[in-house]
């Protein structure tokens, strides 16, 4: 699964996300796919996604 591809990330699943904020120390978030943000199939620093707790982010990895 790549977390670049929109293809791969599905609601429900549980996903660790990089957030705005922590974009220079790559502190990861984990979190369940609420919605899924970016519109296009590919985006080259992960697919934007909110969390249930309403967080948002960019996927880097998928559990």
């Amino acid at each position: 699964m790549d977390n670049k591809k929109r293809f791969d990330i599905k609601q429900g699943q549980i996903v660790n996300i990089v957030l705005k904020k922590d974009q220079r120390s790559g502190k990861l978030t984990k979190g369940v796919v609420k919605d899924i943000l970016t519109n296009s199939a590919f985006h080259p620093h992960g697919i934007k996604v909110r969390l249930q707790d309403g967080q948002v982010g960019r996927v880097q990895e998928i559990l």
